[in-house]
């Protein structure tokens, strides 16, 4: 359509416009590939490159059953059912010679168990995989991406890493770099190699959304928007070096199927299991024996610690290592051999990637100032189970007394007993008779025993007292207190 607007000047301005859009299509077109797109990540060259280390995983169990299929024999239990109501055997079953009464040998029936992925470590057929791929499996069948399938030793699972290492009589293979976990950074493409619902040399790609993800007591995931799917486990996630810098583990989902969070293994934790695992076939680590919890910034003020940091040490257990070294309830541990413990989780993974026997230094905050002690190290059993807090002291306990202190904080409370100080091994503090208004807002229950107001040790009603109308009759009040042998804070506000 042609517009006249004053004559030919208009269609003269018209015409270069359409030459210049023209020109400027053309030069786009003209402008090399690579630069069009050297933004987006070409992902064919890794794929060339670690594709044939990616190997496919098959579990098979053996199941018992009580007959094999298609024999044609009665079961005995129906037949002997026919004898006994009926006085005969079921019509048309073959008449049989009377059999010795021996059990009968129960059979074994081979089913699958699931489909995962796993990658070569090292050439000479070591495969890493996720734990959970292999755990309970009676068979373990390993297929290369050039359909060469083996079947595979277990070398050695850890359960609390969820890292196996399998062994296949091969030699020559193509084993995977391994990428330096500290160069990986929040928003960097990276991309996974598996069998998602078994369809093998299956790869997605998406970027490194977080390090350092607490998911775990003792590893620190990688979390990624990586497609991840069921068979994707054990597989390897690689950076755009081709480096493996983690083995994909985890997702997060409603439905069982991908959401846009998936979580990986760092592959030097994963290598640091996996030398235990072919050196011994099982992984040792060291423990102390305390259980801690969260430090909340309103604690870590109130006592002086200023930021939050740190493992607040809830329970000790009876002549564990942290016994011995002196740790007790109520403290907070800041350093272990040094190392700074900025959260409750970093403690677990220091320690139990220390050698048993190793002597540490652990330093605790108490009472206001830091004191380092000596602890030797000792072995996590498997699985220990936590020990249970006993039940408070039975024994008659002291009148209780509602000071005009602790009424204002909602508190009855009481000296503790001979017969509780030995057996929640106390030197002192006052026993919670009642707990009410702003105390039970705080956590408070009646059987509690306050052993701190802010960092003054109590040991009897009248120094609970003094420390309490020091603090100020109208301001928070940080208490250190015991349920059981389980130790907490508690921040207590007046009402005003």
């Amino acid at each position: 359509m042609m517009f006249k607007v004053d004559g030919s000047p208009f269609r003269a301005r018209l015409m270069a416009v359409a030459f210049a859009f023209t020109a400027g299509l053309a030069f786009v077109a003209a402008a090399p590939a690579h630069a069009q797109a050297r933004a987006l990540p070409d992902f064919t060259d890794l794929v060339d490159q670690v594709g044939p280390s990616v190997v496919n995983i098959r579990t098979i169990e053996k199941v018992a059953q009580r007959g094999a299929a298609g024999s044609g024999e009665m079961d005995e239990e129906m037949q002997e059912f026919f004898r006994r109501f009926f006085g005969q055997p079921l019509p048309g079953t073959p008449r049989q010679a009377p059999r010795p009464n021996r059990p009968q040998q129960p059979q074994e029936e081979s089913r699958p168990r699931g489909v995962g992925s796993g990658f070569i470590l090292t050439g000479d057929g070591y495969v890493m995989t996720n734990a959970h791929v292999v755990d309970g499996a009676s068979e373990v069948l390993v297929t290369l991406p050039d359909k060469r399938e083996f079947k595979a030793r277990l070398i050695g699972a850890d359960k609390r890493t969820d890292v196996a290492v399998v062994k296949i009589d091969a030699t020559g293979l193509p084993a995977v770099k391994v990428g330096d976990i500290s160069r990986l950074r929040v928003g960097e493409w990276v991309m996974a190699i598996g069998s998602p619902f078994g369809l093998e040399n299956t790869v997605t790609a998406g970027i490194v959304s977080a390090k350092q993800r607490d998911t775990g007591d003792y590893l620190p995931f990688i979390q990624t928007d990586v497609a991840i799917n069921p068979g994707n486990s054990g597989g390897p996630l690689i950076n755009m070096r081709g480096e493996v810098v983690g083995i994909n583990s985890q997702i997060y989902s409603r439905s069982g199927g991908f959401m846009g969070i998936s979580f990986s293994i760092p592959i030097d934790e994963a290598i640091r299991v996996s030398e235990q695992l072919r050196a011994t076939g099982r992984v040792t680590r060291g423990r102390i024996g305390v259980q801690i919890d969260q430090v909340t910034k309103e604690v870590a003020e109130s006592i002086g610690l200023g930021k939050a940091q740190g493992a607040l040490v809830r329970g000790v257990e009876s002549g564990s290592p942290g016994e011995q070294a002196g740790v007790e309830p109520g403290d907070i541990i800041t350093k272990f051999d040094g190392k700074t413990i900025d959260k409750p989780s970093d403690l677990p993974r220091l320690v139990g990637n220390t050698k048993p026997g190793t002597k540490s230094t652990v330093t605790v905050f108490r009472r206001g100032s830091a004191k380092d002690l000596s602890v030797t190290i000792a072995e996590i059993e498997p699985d220990a189970p936590v020990a249970r807090a006993p039940e408070p002291g039975k024994a008659v306990p002291p009148k209780a007394q509602a000071s005009a202190a602790a009424k204002s904080l909602g508190l009855v409370v009481s000296d503790v007993n001979d017969a509780q100080k030995k057996e929640l091994k106390l030197k002192g503090g006052v026993k919670v008779d009642t707990a009410t208004e702003a105390a039970a807002r705080a956590g408070l229950r009646e059987g509690d025993v306050i052993v701190a107001v802010g960092n003054v040790e109590v040991t009897s009603v009248r120094e609970f007292d003094a420390a309490i109308t020091k603090a100020g009759k109208d301001k928070p009040v940080s208490v250190l207190f015991r349920r059981g042998e389980w130790a907490q804070y508690a921040l207590i506000r007046p009402e005003r």
